[in-house]
C-alpha cells in the first residue's frame, strides 16, 4: 500500500513541477536570486504556520543534520535555481530539459550506493527507457559550452535534493525537512542577490508577477516538496527518480494547452516511452529495501 501511494505522491509532484514551466514564463523579467528569496520566505512562512498548527514535535538537530540541511538547500535550492537561469540563457530549453532528463538514470545508481547498496537492473533500464522518452518529447536544441555545463550542473543539484534528504526523512519527516530548507535558503538567496548586485534592482512585483510568486511559493514549495519528499521516502531513490521522467510530458501537455498548439506525433510518442518506462520500473517485485532485509535475514540464519 505504500508502494502505490508513495507513487502517487512523486506523480503529483513532478506534475506540479512541470505544470509550473507556463507559470515561470511570466517571471522572467523579475530579478530571479531576489524573487526566489521572497518565494522561500513565503514558502517558510506557510511552513510555520502547519508545523505550528500541527504541533510537530520538534527532535534536536545534529551539527551533522544543520550541515547536510545547508548543503541540501544549497544546492538543490539555491545553485539550482542560479543554474537552471544561467543554462537558459546559454541552451535551448530543450537542451537543457534533455539534460535533466537524465535524473532518473543518475538517481537509479547514486541513491542505491548512498544507501550502501547495489542498484536494480530493473530500475536501471526502466530509467533508460524513461530518459528516451524524454529526448522523443524534448527533441533537440543548440546550446554553447557554457550552457551545456550549466545544464550538466542543474543535473547535479536534482540529484542532490533528493540524495541528501534520504538520511533526513526518516527522522525528522518531509513537512520539516521541507520547512527547514526554506528557511535557510532565505538568507542564502539574500546575500547572493547583494554580492551580484541584483539588490540594486529591486523593485515591487507587478500584480502578474505577483500571482505567479505565489503559485510556485505556495502550490510548487509547500506542496510539491512536500509530496516528493514523502513518495521519496516510501519508494527509496532510485524508484522515485523514475517520476522525474514526468517532466518533459507534463510540460509538453500544459504548454500545449496554454497557447492552443496539439504537440507532435514524436513527442506525444514521447509520451507512451515514458509511461511504458514508469510502469516497467514500478512493476518489479519486492523493493530493494525489502531485499535487503531478506538477504539479511537469511545470513542471520
Amino acid at each position: 500500500m505504500k508502494s502505490h501511494s508513495g507513487a502517487l505522491y512523486c506523480a503529483a509532484g513532478m506534475t506540479i513541477l512541470g505544470a509550473s514551466v507556463p507559470v515561470s514564463r511570466l517571471l522572467l523579467d523579475y530579478p530571479v536570486l531576489t524573487g526566489q528569496c521572497g518565494r522561500y520566505a513565503l514558502a517558510a512562512l506557510v511552513f510555520a504556520v502547519i508545523l505550528r498548527v500541527r504541533g510537530t514535535p520538534r527532535s534536536p538537530l545534529s551539527s551533522s543534520d544543520w550541515l547536510r540541511l545547508l548543503l541540501l538547500t544549497a544546492s538543490g535550492l539555491v545553485a539550482f535555481n542560479v543554474l537552471l537561469l544561467t543554462a537558459l540563457r546559454h541552451a535551448d530549453p530543450a537542451v537543457v530539459g534533455t539534460v535533466v532528463g537524465g535524473t532518473p538514470l543518475v538517481l537509479s545508481f547514486a541513491g542505491p550506493l548512498a544507501q550502501r547498496r547495489l542498484p536494480a537492473a530493473r530500475v536501471v533500464v526502466a530509467a533508460v527507457i524513461v530518459i528516451c522518452g524524454g529526448l522523443m518529447v524534448h527533441g533537440a536544441g543548440h546550446a554553447d559550452r557554457i550552457g551545456v555545463l550549466a545544464s550538466l550542473g542543474t543535473l547535479v543539484c536534482e540529484v542532490l535534493f533528493s540524495v541528501l534528504a534520504l538520511p533526513l526523512l526518516p527522522r525528522l519527516g518531509p513537512l520539516r525537512v521541507s520547512a527547514l530548507t526554506c528557511a535557510l535558503a532565505v538568507p542564502l538567496l539574500l546575500v547572493a542577490a547583494i554580492v551580484t548586485g541584483e539588490s540594486a534592482r529591486l523593485r515591487l512585483p507587478t500584480g502578474t508577477e505577483a500571482l505567479g510568486y505565489g503559485y510556485v511559493g505556495g502550490m510548487l514549495t509547500v506542496v510539491a516538496f512536500v509530496w516528493w519528499y514523502t513518495g521519496l521516502r516510501r519508494l527509496g531513490p532510485e524508484r522515485a527518480g523514475l517520476f522525474v521522467g514526468l517532466l518533459p510530458p507534463v510540460s509538453l501537455l500544459t504548454a500545449a494547452l496554454i497557447d492552443a498548439r496539439p504537440p507532435g506525433a514524436v513527442a506525444l510518442a514521447g509520451v507512451l516511452v515514458v509511461a511504458a518506462g514508469l510502469a516497467f520500473g514500478l512493476s518489479s517485485g519486492r523493493r530493494p529495501e525489502a531485499v535487503k532485509i531478506a538477504a539479511n535475514a537469511t545470513r542471520a540464519t
